[in-house]
């Protein structure tokens, strides 16, 4: 009960407290990067990064795992029109196999980076670091505390999940990828061992995912 209580009145997380720390210190151009696809089993891993005017505030941002489909829709608009700056890059499947996931989401987030238009003076990272020469924090929980990458984990977000639902899902109608936006779901599960992976497939997921029994209809 009393625990309860306590989470009611906890008072919210100042979503711009990163940001404001280095607006008044002159600094204007901060970047929020962040990433989507780190645990899928299909596809490409997806990173954005966005830098947003200082000042603004954004009305109901938040990590893009806590919001509605409709609700980063409506966000990702917003965030594209009001943007000082946006870029998403891809790494895909053959590379997360040859490199690691981990290298992979960096690899993005750092071409993500180098996809702006305007040059960032600060990064505001989820819980990385990139191989870049700017000024960078890496914020655990980064999405949920930091209103720059917020943004930058709705779009990256909602861009992978129109591929999910367009793209993607017409070239492998078979594998429901616009219904588990390929992670490891029982339906996408059944879908692999009926008709095997596909190229856009992880390998190097899959072989820990399944037993080996299972793995000889896969490989």
């Amino acid at each position: 009960m009393g625990r309860k209580k306590q989470e009611a009145t906890a008072e919210p997380v100042d979503l711009l407290a990163w940001e404001r720390e280095y607006w008044e210190r002159s600094v204007q151009h901060i970047a929020g990067i962040d990433e989507v696809g780190r645990g899928c089993l299909f596809g490409d891993v997806v990173a954005a990064a966005v830098i947003l005017p200082q000042g603004l505030i954004i009305d109901g941002i938040n990590d893009s795992k806590k919001l509605s489909e409709k609700k980063r829709n409506e966000l990702y608009d917003i965030i594209i029109a009001e943007a000082i700056a946006w870029s998403v890059a891809h790494v895909d499947a053959a590379t997360i196999d040859q490199i690691n996931i981990k290298q992979a989401a960096r690899r993005a987030m750092k071409e993500a980076v180098e996809g702006l238009v305007t040059q960032p003076e600060v990064l505001l990272v989820d819980a990385e670091k990139i191989d870049l020469p700017y000024a960078q924090e890496a914020i655990i929980k980064g999405d949920a505390n930091s209103q720059s990458i917020a943004a930058a984990s709705i779009v990256a977000k909602v861009t992978r999940d129109r591929l999910c639902i367009g793209e993607w899902n017409d070239r492998y109608p078979e594998y429901g990828i616009a219904v588990h936006k390929g992670y490891g779901t029982k339906l996408h599960r059944e879908q692999l061992l009926l008709h095997g992976p596909t190229p856009m497939h992880r390998k190097s997921f899959l072989s820990s995912l399944f037993p080996e029994e299972e793995q000889l209809t896969l490989f």
